[in-house]
C-alpha cells in the first residue's frame, strides 16, 4: 500500500472482523491534494529559466505524495478529534505543502551524492543540468520551503520542521559511515533511517497536530505514527531495492549495494 501510486482507482479492500472495508487513503486524501504541484509551483518564484525549469523538473504530478498524503490524513483526524471540524486548515495544507517540497529537495543532492543517472522513470536533474547546478536547485527548494513555513507564522511549528533539514543532514552523514559492532551496525542503519526518513513524517504529522489540537499528548501520538510509518516505508523500500525491478521502481535496481551501502536486508543476510 505505501507504493500505492494511482489516486484514479481503490486498491484491493481487505475486510475486518466488523467486515469493514479499508479505504484508500489517497482517496481519503484526494480534496486536500488536489493541485498540490500546481501550489507548489507557485512557491517556486524563479526569474531565471533553467532554474525554474530544474526546480520544477520533480514536481510533474507524478511522484506518489506520500508524505503530503500521511500529513492531510493526520490533519484531519485531530481536527475531527479535537472540535469535529471535517475541514484541513489553510496552515495544514501548508506543511504538507513545504514537506514535499523538503522532501524534493533531498532528492535531488542525494542524486548527486549518489551519482544517480534516473528517479521516477526519468533522468536526474544531475545528469541533465550537472551536479553543480543540481546542488544549488536543491538549494533553491529548501529556501522556497523555509519562506513557505515562515508564512505560517508560528515559531512552533517553524522548530518543528526546521528540525527536519538537520535531521537530513545527519542521517546523510550516518548513511556514510558505518559499524564494525553486528548490534551497532543495526542501531546505526535505523538511526539513519530515522533521521533520513522518517523524522520528515514524524515531525510533520506532529506539526498538523500541533495546528489541530492544544492536547501535547495528541502531538507525541502524531509525531510516533509519522516515524513508525516512516521506519516501515523506507524499511519495504530497502527490501524492494532487491527484489523489484528498475521500471517499477522508477530508478535503478540495487544501488545502494552498488554505492556500498548496508541496508536491511545485507545486514539480514550477514546474520545468517
Amino acid at each position: 500500500r505505501f507504493h500505492h501510486t494511482s489516486t484514479s482507482h481503490s486498491c484491493s479492500c481487505s475486510k475486518t472482523a466488523s467486515d469493514e472495508k479499508y479505504q484508500d487513503p489517497f482517496q481519503l486524501g484526494r480534496k486536500d491534494l488536489k493541485n498540490l504541484y500546481e501550489d507548489i509551483k507557485k512557491e517556486l518564484l524563479v526569474s531565471t529559466a533553467e532554474l525554474k525549469e530544474m526546480c520544477e523538473y520533480y514536481f510533474d504530478g507524478k511522484g506518489k505524495a506520500f508524505r503530503p498524503m500521511i500529513v492531510v490524513l493526520m490533519a484531519r483526524a485531530c481536527n475531527i478529534h479535537h472540535n469535529n471540524s471535517r475541514e484541513v486548515q489553510a496552515s495544514q495544507r501548508s506543511v504538507a505543502i513545504i514537506a514535499e517540497m523538503i522532501h524534493t529537495a533531498s532528492l535531488v543532492h542525494d542524486d548527486v551524492i549518489d551519482d544517480a543517472n534516473s528517479r521516477r522513470g526519468k533522468m536526474t536533474v544531475n545528469q541533465i543540468w550537472g551536479e553543480r547546478k543540481a546542488v544549488l536547485a536543491g538549494d533553491f527548494i529548501l529556501s522556497a520551503a523555509s519562506v513557505a513555513l515562515a508564512r505560517i507564522g508560528n515559531t512552533t511549528i517553524i522548530s518543528v520542521l526546521t528540525q527536519v533539514i538537520e535531521d537530513l543532514v545527519r542521517g546523510e552523514f550516518l548513511q556514510l559511515g558505518s559499524k564494525e559492532n553486528e548490534n551497532e551496525r543495526f542501531a546505526h542503519y535505523l538511526e539513519k533511517t530515522f533521521k533520513k526518513t522518517a523524522s520528515l513524517i514524524a515531525n510533520s504529522c506532529k506539526a498538523v497536530s500541533i495546528l489541530g489540537c492544544p492536547d501535547p499528548k495528541v502531538h507525541e501520538i502524531a509525531y510516533q505514527y509519522g516515524k513508525n510509518v516512516g521506519i516501515a516505508f523506507q524499511l519495504i523500500d530497502d527490501v524492494l531495492d532487491f527484489t523489484s525491478c528498475a521500471d517499477r521502481l522508477g530508478k535503478p535496481a540495487a544501488a545502494d549495494l552498488k554505492l556500498g551501502l548496508a541496508t536491511g536486508p545485507v545486514l539480514f543476510a550477514c546474520r545468517q
